[in-house]
């Protein structure tokens, strides 16, 4: 079928669907995208709009005849290739007042750009807090507390012990140092967890109860063993044994259900 040359202007949609539809009766079907893009020359937004248009029922189904200035873009044999239509920004009527872009408004961008913030962004980046002081704090601090919760753990039982029997025979190590590492290094971790508000809601909430747990649990260890220290006291009492030998356990149980609740996934209604 013959198809109408390219214009200098943009043909509308509108004018191109009665054609379109001609076009769609002719092939028994409705044509695809790239068709329509082919037949008519024009770009891939107005071929979708124009397949989306033949898509639709519509209550005349009689093709519509074709606007006046598509005849008489056929019988003009001067045009020059132009660029596509979606490209091309279309050119104001004859008699059409020109269009003026209006100024912008300064009130509207300084309310967007919200200059209270800037400076105190500038100031972080200016000033940034420094955490090298929190290693001077943390230094006395693990001395006191590696000493204390492995003079608890040799009050209650831990010891030297050969985890290699058979294989290391000379190689030993001291159970009482797993009190230290265990508790204060996931409270550490859970505190960190707590205070990021990176992880959902779940994680940040046992995060927050299991940290303050751990400080506190650390802080009874550390009363016990100088207050048994100081009594002379050789052999902890079994429910002080009882409560130590507990904690290894209790630690991995809470280090893997933060670890899970860390990487929890959205459920279907998308709460965390």
């Amino acid at each position: 079928m013959s198809m109408p040359l390219r214009s200098s202007y943009p043909v509308p949609v509108e004018d191109l669907i009665p054609t379109a539809r001609k076009l769609a009766a002719d092939l028994g079907t409705v044509p695809s995208r790239n068709r329509i893009m082919k037949e008519f020359r024009i770009g891939a937004d107005k071929a979708r709009a124009i397949r989306d248009a033949l898509t639709e029922p519509t209550p005349d189904p009689t093709p519509e005849p074709a606007a006046p200035h598509l005849k008489a873009v056929e019988n003009r044999t001067d045009l020059e290739p132009t660029a596509s239509d979606d490209e091309m920004p279309s050119a104001p009527r004859e008699g059409a007042s020109p269009q003026v872009t209006p100024p912008t408004d300064l009130g509207t961008v300084a309310e967007t750009t919200q200059p209270e913030e800037v400076p105190a962004a500038a100031a972080r980046d200016a000033n940034p807090i420094r955490s090298w002081p929190v290693l001077l704090l943390a230094l006395p601090a693990f001395v006191a507390v590696w000493s204390g919760w492995v003079g608890l753990g040799e009050l209650t039982g831990f010891g030297v012990v050969h985890p290699l029997p058979g294989i290391a025979d000379s190689f030993t190590i001291n159970s009482a140092i797993t009190l230290p590492i265990g508790v204060e290094t996931y409270a550490a971790f859970a505190l960190r967890v707590w205070l990021s508000g990176q992880v959902p809601v779940p994680a940040r909430r046992f995060a927050k109860w299991s940290a303050l747990s751990a400080l506190v649990l650390g802080a009874l260890g550390q009363v016990a063993y100088h207050l048994l220290d100081a009594a002379g006291v050789t052999q902890a009492p079994w429910w002080i044994t009882t409560v130590v030998a507990c904690l290894p356990v209790a630690v991995l149980g809470m280090g893997a259900a933060l670890a899970h609740l860390i990487h929890l996934q959205p459920t279907e209604n998308g709460e965390k």
